[in-house]
């Protein structure tokens, strides 16, 4: 048995969620056609007979503009010192977004293999364009090797997840062979709250929105169900009235399609019950990003 950390980074929306949850087979991180999805960092646990690969998704690395996108790229960035190999993710179809430099930098700095992983390999017109793109990567980086994939869908995936088993040193099981993540789960209810609101309020609504869960207690009325009451936490009045919606409708949606993820996600019925309140600037305070989960680790 071979075991090991693998950290996948990269730019926003490049993949990474999209990728851990082809590989597990279920949806561990969620996601949206929005860049910064990812706000923690989510470990997805892939066991088979030959070893336990234990993914690292990290939130996009890109230029921090308040204390919460300060979190996440140093989320990102902190991983590369603690795992056995480093995905470097990149958009086949994005080739004129620069690197970032930090991220390179830090990756010269360790001593841990890196793999180029090429994303959308599904949506490629221009090969001899993809062509020039990698060979310029690789220019700036001794990578190890490099993958083209399709993680929408699932295309080499297969191939990737044989080869870099060669990579990880015998080692034990981690987790147990049956579990698939290690996030509370609290967490992974509030992020598919979160993920309804980014798909049911498009542009909006933007990512200055976080959930809170409040309580998670048995039904008092029903059995095999459970009662969740959780706030939407939001910065200003105009982004309140946009969550809840005329005569409440928004909020309803949200809760209605939420719902049946938390249903899947728990395997029993779920009675989700939403509220929605300003917290004026709350990606600024630290007192605040501590109590949704962003406190240093």
């Amino acid at each position: 048995m071979k075991s090991g950390f693998i950290a996948v980074v990269g730019h926003p929306n490049v993949g990474k969620s999209t990728f851990l949850n082809a590989v597990l087979g279920e949806k561990v991180a969620i996601v949206s056609t929005k860049p910064q999805t990812t706000r923690h960092v989510i470990r997805g646990v892939y066991t088979d007979e030959e070893a336990q690969m234990v993914f690292i998704d990290t939130p996009g690395i890109h230029p921090p503009k308040h204390d919460l996108g300060s979190h996440m790229r140093r989320s990102a960035l902190r991983t590369f010192k603690s795992v056995d190999l480093v995905m470097l993710m990149v958009d086949a179809l994005d080739d004129k977004k620069p690197l970032d430099e930090g991220m390179m930098k830090r990756l010269r700095e360790v001593k841990t293999p890196v793999f180029l992983i090429i994303n959308k390999l599904d949506a490629v017109r221009d090969f001899e364009r993809l062509k020039d793109y990698v060979d310029g990567l690789k220019e700036r980086y001794p990578f190890e090797a490099a993958f083209a994939i399709s993680a929408r869908k699932g295309w080499h995936v297969e191939e990737l997840l044989s080869d870099m088993k060669a990579y990880l040193e015998e080692g034990p099981q981690y987790f147990p062979p049956e579990m698939t993540s290690d996030q509370p789960e609290r967490v992974l209810i509030a992020e598919r709250i979160r993920e309804k609101i980014l798909e049911t309020t498009q542009q909006e609504i933007p990512h200055s929105v976080a959930v809170e869960i409040d309580s998670i207690t048995p039904s008092e009325t029903q059995d095999d169900m459970l009662d969740i009451h959780a706030t939407i936490i939001v910065e200003r009045e105009s982004q309140k009235k946009i969550i809840i919606g005329k005569n409440g409708r928004m909020i309803k949606t949200i809760g209605t399609r939420a719902r049946q993820d938390i249903l899947n996600l728990l395997g029993s019925k779920v009675y989700l019950d939403l509220h929605c309140k300003v917290v004026k600037d709350w990606r600024t305070r630290p007192e605040r990003l501590r109590n949704l989960g962003f406190g240093e680790s």
